[in-house]
């Protein structure tokens, strides 16, 4: 097994190059930025790409379904028909609003027993904080002033699928999830993305800033510029100063 998963598209993009030629094996890797800030369009690129390269990828979104996810990559140039028909790439929906207050409602632990799901090399949550706003035992923990508790199981159990190999890539919208709630993912993380967004008049200048990069196959900027645009998909900026 490779020590790094390709993000690949090198004939095409920067990406693979910007994050140090891949991600590594084994490894948490969240993604962090407030709504728009362009965590899902990144995930979908590192996801997209890794299939290319041959890598079994499951990807779990609660904002679109099947239909809407085929559609979104085709916009940025990912067309993923393909993959998934190969099931190279997974695509599962998490419907975090149902009013259900049965099973269906205990989302963290129907992800952790989603069986299928944790048969691929890299899971992608994309947003795991969805996940936590609707679960129940997270909303009970938060009145109970013990969300961290509940954050701390789910982090056990994704360090022992890390140990078996799998790599898990996480996005959180820290906007709906209290501040020291986060704490457990991102001290857990051994790769940490957050996102900053800047408007520029009419522009919106994104970039990573890279908190933490454990175990990087080359070097890696401390900031990265990215742009996300309908036809192209991600790209990698360099920005001078005059």
């Amino acid at each position: 097994m490779s020590e790094h998963y390709s993000i690949g598209l090198a004939d095409r993009d920067r990406v693979n190059n910007a994050v140090g030629d891949g991600i590594p094996t084994g490894s948490i890797v969240l993604i962090e930025g407030e709504d728009g800030a362009g965590k899902s369009a990144l995930s979908q690129r590192f996801a997209y790409g890794m299939a290319t390269e041959g890598t079994d990828v499951s990807y779990v979104s609660t904002e679109l379904g099947a239909g809407e996810f085929v559609d979104q990559m085709h916009s940025l140039s990912y067309d993923v028909v393909d993959l998934l028909l190969a099931e190279r790439l997974l695509f599962l929906h998490a419907n975090v609003d149902t009013r259900d207050t049965g099973p269906t409602r205990q989302l963290l632990a129907r992800l952790v027993d989603a069986e299928q799901l944790w048969r691929a090399d890299v899971v992608y949550v994309d947003t795991l904080s969805a996940l936590l706003r609707h679960d129940p035992n997270y909303e009970a923990g938060s009145e109970a002033g013990e969300e961290n508790r509940v954050l701390q199981r789910l982090v056990t159990f994704l360090r022992q699928m890390t140990r078996g190999g799998k790599t898990i890539v996480l996005t959180v919208d820290p906007s709906g999830i209290d501040e020291d709630a986060l704490h457990p993912l991102r001290s857990v993380a051994d790769v940490y993305f957050d996102i900053e967004t800047t408007a520029v008049g009419k522009e919106v200048r994104r970039s990573i800033r890279v908190r933490r990069f454990q175990n990087m196959n080359a070097p890696v900027d401390d900031t990265i510029g990215f742009s996300v645009q309908q036809g192209r998909g991600v790209s990698i900026i360099t920005r001078t100063v005059a």
